[in-house]
């Protein structure tokens, strides 16, 4: 070969490889990214005319792939009972992305899951498209409409779970909305739902179970409560609790909403009738590095992770003894989901142990083989058993003589705290039950902040939580 020739061929094959490596470099590294750049509206396109795996309730599909005729897209997603499962199966949207379950679980709904690649590769070989796993939820589906018809269209939620291991059961927020409207075909269409959702003062987007921080109010004391006996106290420990107690460095005073039967009171009548003085002086007896350390025991601070991607429950820092005595009450700026609150029931009802919520039990492939299962976790331990017991003891006596008595059912025995908490001047309150029944193993929490509810804002509160009860008893 004469040298031309050579320095010709040594050319071409560095082109070759030149090549090679832009190819590799282009779609083997920045594969991922491409795919999931937004503005690659090919792939976008692509995905959104895929079929995706089902969503189940129980053996019924909340969440499935049909087709449609006409029109850019040949499939479209379907929400059968919509606005009942809507915080939990989310939307799938061509303009704006997927949320709830569609999101943290899109690999296995879409087939590109890593637990799915041999599938994938033989689908690919034999020129079928990929296809996507089923979800199995925890939830069950009459105590998802029991939740529903107890909130009657207030503004609220409902979260229960398995105390036991943590799979939720209920998981309700109103106002809704019907998902199908941000996941039609009809993209003018679904601008318009958007623009009317986002508008709409009562903001059906937002999914008040796991998304929503508020002032827990009275239910707050079962943290206090335990810090105490964790400390030493016990149920029959006494603790001051004056008609109205002058906060430090202010001119505001706490009152009781309640009759606190005297100037000192136990622990355990205290959490009966909710006597805001006591728990006050209990936290700042206590001192905030006990009640804070307590709550984050709880869950307080941190993240739930797992499959419900809920947001941070809060107890602040940085307290001087005015700020903590109102913390102590669930107010200033403690703030919880209803899913901390329901946890911090199921936490005391299971023995003091914090389970791992999770709304997910199985991921199936289109043969119906297991792919993965999500079973109990323990998180970490909040109180020892003795002061579980004595929680628990305390909880069922708030239902049998204190503020909870509505929420009684005949052969059930059920534990609770209810709660109201300011919201703003002029507003009115929240309210709040966080609260078990041990023979369900049932753990949940109800949230209401409509401001026309008619009747009591705890009697609304623990009229839901028995209706919930009873379905899951059913």
């Amino acid at each position: 070969m004469n040298k031309a020739l050579r320095r010709v061929s040594v050319f071409a094959a560095l082109m070759v490889l030149a090549l090679l490596v832009n190819v590799t470099v282009n779609y083997a590294w920045r594969s991922a990214g491409l795919l999931s750049d937004p503005g690659n509206r090919r792939v976008v396109d692509a995905q959104f005319d895929a079929p995706r795996g089902s969503i189940l309730v129980g053996t019924t599909a909340v969440a499935e792939t049909v087709p449609v005729e006409g029109g850019r897209f040949s499939v479209q997603r379907n929400y059968s009972d919509g606005p009942l499962y809507a915080p939990v199966t989310g939307h799938y949207s061509y303009i704006y992305g997927r949320t709830g379950l569609e999101q943290t679980y899109n690999d296995e709904l879409s087939g590109t899951g890593d637990s799915q690649l041999f599938r994938r590769i033989l689908g690919e070989l034999s020129g079928t498209p990929a296809q996507g796993a089923t979800i199995q939820t925890t939830l069950d589906p009459n105590a998802q409409q029991a939740a529903s018809n107890a909130l009657g269209g207030r503004t609220g939620a409902v979260i229960a779970m398995d105390y036991t291991t943590g799979a939720i059961l209920t998981w309700a927020s109103t106002p809704g909305y019907d998902p199908n409207e941000l996941s039609s075909t009809d993209l003018e269409s679904t601008q318009a739902a958007w623009d009317r959702l986002n508008s709409d003062e009562g903001r059906p987007l937002e999914d008040r179970a796991t998304q929503e921080i508020y002032p827990p109010g009275s239910t707050f004391k079962l943290v206090v409560a335990s810090a105490a006996l964790e400390d030493g106290m016990g149920a029959d420990s006494t603790v001051e609790s004056p008609t109205t107690l002058p906060l430090d460095n202010s001119t505001t005073t706490l009152p009781n909403s309640t009759n606190c039967g005297g100037d000192t009171t136990t622990i355990d009548h205290a959490l009966q009738v909710s006597c805001n003085t006591a728990f006050a002086n209990l936290g700042m007896s206590l001192g905030q590095d006990k009640v804070r350390a307590q709550a984050e025991k709880f869950g307080f601070n941190a993240s739930f992770g797992g499959d419900v991607n809920s947001a941070t429950s809060v107890f602040p820092s940085d307290l001087d003894n005015a700020q903590l005595a109102m913390s102590s009450i669930g107010q200033y700026d403690v703030s919880a989901t209803p899913l901390q609150m329901a946890s911090v029931a199921a936490t005391l009802a299971n023995g003091g142990q914090v389970m791992q919520p999770y709304a997910v039990s199985q991921v199936r492939d289109a043969n119906l083989n297991v792919i993965s299962e999500t079973g109990p976790t323990t998180v970490r331990r909040a109180v020892s058993e003795q002061t579980a017991s004595s929680m628990q003891q305390m909880m069922i006596h708030v239902v049998q003589s204190g503020t909870a008595t509505s929420t009684q059912i005949g052969g059930q025995t059920i534990g609770g705290k209810t709660g109201t908490a300011e919201n703003m001047p002029g507003a009115s309150a929240y309210s709040w039950f966080a609260g078990f029944d041990q023979e369900t193993h049932v753990a949940l929490a109800v949230f209401l902040a409509d401001p026309n509810q008619s009747g009591t804002a705890t009697g609304n509160a623990t009229v839901a939580a028995r209706t919930v009860f009873e379905a899951l008893a059913s």
